[in-house]
Order: structure tokens, then C-alpha cells, then sequence
């Protein structure tokens, strides 16, 4: 009797165990699979968010490359004299002047709407032929494609053109005892070639000009009304004057970036969501819709 009890206790302690075993490895497995759900889970919802911070990304910066011109330009100017003079013993027949192309990759420089300012730069010798100038006039046409005249502007002493604005141009004073001290101060530097007895001028030819949206500018004809100017290099610079919108996506780069990101992502994720929640909502109706033309196809006709 003992013996049978014995046996019976054994037996139910062997029956508990494996429950014990068998509940603990369903409380594994069903742990394992929570937490290969949630892994899923977090997986797919960074993925979700990645992709729509790199949608967010690629929309700002079309915009940004888009909506926003070239900042700024230059190119050098080279000047040459016209030759085709009617008289044999005259070589220089014209004014210096110098054809500067307004295109960049075969696409106009200057954008519609947007204002620039173009700046002429001249290294000038400080020779005595240039302090005798004293004042000369630069005068700018630009060009369309076509060749018709886009506008013009004369920079001189004196207006001359009922449409230019008047602009002097001319070397810094200097005495004589001036340029005495200033040579001998320099004169290694002169010597070595470090340094140059030479002015850059700055002049002003558009401070606020805007292109013309159907006759675009292609070329600028610049001539300078001197033919006794020396020069040693030439450059043309433009610059975009931007203001509004323009004017904070160019000054504030990284602010206009986090806000443009930050606004496309949240619309992309406000879009999602309710996508989202359309799915799961519509859903229910499917399934109930499908599981009554299930239901009615089933019932017998009555005879």
C-alpha cells in the first residue's frame, strides 16, 4: 500500500513538472514572440520614418535648387579695338571694348524676377597717362539672343542718355611726395614683384538690375569711352540681391533647412496616419461585406 502510494506521488510530481516545463516553455516561446513582433514593429517604423525623412530631404532641396538662382557670377572681360578702320595710318578706330557672355552651360545667368547688381573691376596702372585721364566713361548694353538691345547704361561724370544714370570712374589722388614715400617704403616688394604700383577700381554698372522675361539677356557690351586708358586686367562681377523669402534661404541656410525638412516630414506623417487609420477603418466593412455575399450564396432556395 505504501509502495502504491509512493509510485502515485512520484508520478504526480513527474505530471507537475512537465506542466511546469511544458507552461514555461509556452511563456518562452510567447515571450520570444512578442518580442520578435515588437522587433518587427520597430523595424518597419524606422524604416517608414526614414524613408519619410529622405522623402522630406529630397522635397526641400528640389525646392530649394529650384526656386533659388545663382548667387553670384564673374568673368573675366578682355577688351579689344576695332581694326576695320577707313583711314590706312589709324589702327585703333574704337574704344576699347568687350563682348561678355550672360550664359552659363548654354542657360542664361540672370533669373526672371530677380535683381543683381553688376560690378566692373579694372586693375589700372598708376602710370602718368592714367593720372592724366582723370575721368572716363564706361558704357554697358546687354543683348538678348536676338541681338536687340536689353538696356543700357552709361557710368560717367556727366549723364549723357536720357535712360543710363551717371557714374565717374577714375584713379585715387595721389601727390607726388605720396608716391615718393610709397615707392621707397615698397621697394623691395616692387622689386621681387610682390607688389605692383596699381589701383583697382570698382565700378557700379547695374545696382539693381532685373532681367526682361521676353527678351532674356545673353551677352553685355561693355566699352570703355577712352582710347588712351591702360588696363591691366578686367573682371565682371553679378550679384543677386535677394530679399523675402530668397533673402532667408540664402543668409539662414541651416534654420531654412530644419524648418522645410521638419514642415515636409510633418505632413508626410500627418498623411500616413490618416492613410493609416483609412486602411483599418475600411477594413471591417470588407470583410463583413464579403462574409455576406458568402452567407447568401449558402442559402437553400425553398422548394
Amino acid at each position: 500500500m505504501d509502495r502504491a502510494n509512493g509510485v502515485q506521488s512520484g508520478d504526480e510530481l513527474f505530471m507537475l513538472f512537465g506542466a511546469f516545463l511544458a507552461r514555461l516553455r509556452d511563456a518562452a516561446v510567447g515571450a520570444m514572440s512578442r518580442a520578435s513582433q515588437r522587433l518587427l514593429q520597430g523595424v518597419v517604423a524606422f524604416s517608414v520614418l526614414a524613408l519619410l525623412l529622405w522623402i522630406s530631404a529630397f522635397l526641400y532641396g528640389s525646392f530649394y535648387f529650384s526656386y533659388m538662382p545663382l548667387a553670384a557670377y564673374s568673368t573675366p572681360v578682355y577688351y579689344y579695338y576695332r581694326s576695320d578702320c577707313d583711314s590706312p595710318n589709324s589702327f585703333m578706330c574704337s574704344y576699347p571694348v568687350a563682348n561678355v557672355s550672360l550664359m552659363k552651360n548654354n542657360k542664361p545667368v540672370l533669373t526672371f524676377g530677380q535683381a543683381y547688381q553688376m560690378t566692373l573691376q579694372l586693375d589700372m596702372p598708376e602710370s602718368e597717362t592714367n593720372q592724366e585721364l582723370g575721368m572716363f566713361m564706361i558704357r554697358t548694353t546687354c543683348f538678348a539672343r536676338d541681338g536687340a538691345q536689353v538696356v543700357m547704361s552709361a557710368r560717367a561724370a556727366r549723364q549723357l542718355l536720357p535712360a543710363s544714370s551717371s557714374r565717374f570712374s577714375m584713379l585715387r589722388y595721389k601727390s607726388n611726395l605720396l608716391r615718393t614715400l610709397s615707392t621707397l617704403l615698397f621697394f623691395p616688394m616692387l622689386m621681387s614683384g610682390a607688389a605692383e604700383q596699381k589701383q583697382v577700381l570698382a565700378v557700379e554698372l547695374f545696382s539693381d538690375y532685373t532681367d526682361d522675361p521676353y527678351s532674356p539677356s545673353a551677352t553685355a557690351l561693355i566699352e570703355i569711352l577712352s582710347s588712351k586708358v591702360q588696363i591691366y586686367s578686367s573682371h565682371l562681377y553679378i550679384h543677386a540681391r535677394f530679399s523675402g523669402v530668397r533673402y532667408f534661404l540664402f543668409n539662414f541656410p541651416l534654420l531654412s533647412a530644419v524648418v522645410g525638412m521638419s514642415s515636409n516630414l510633418i505632413f508626410l506623417c500627418v498623411l500616413v496616419v490618416f492613410s493609416y487609420m483609412r486602411l483599418l477603418l475600411g477594413r471591417p466593412a470588407q470583410i463583413n461585406t464579403a462574409g455576406r455575399l458568402g452567407n447568401g450564396g449558402n442559402h437553400d432556395t425553398p422548394t
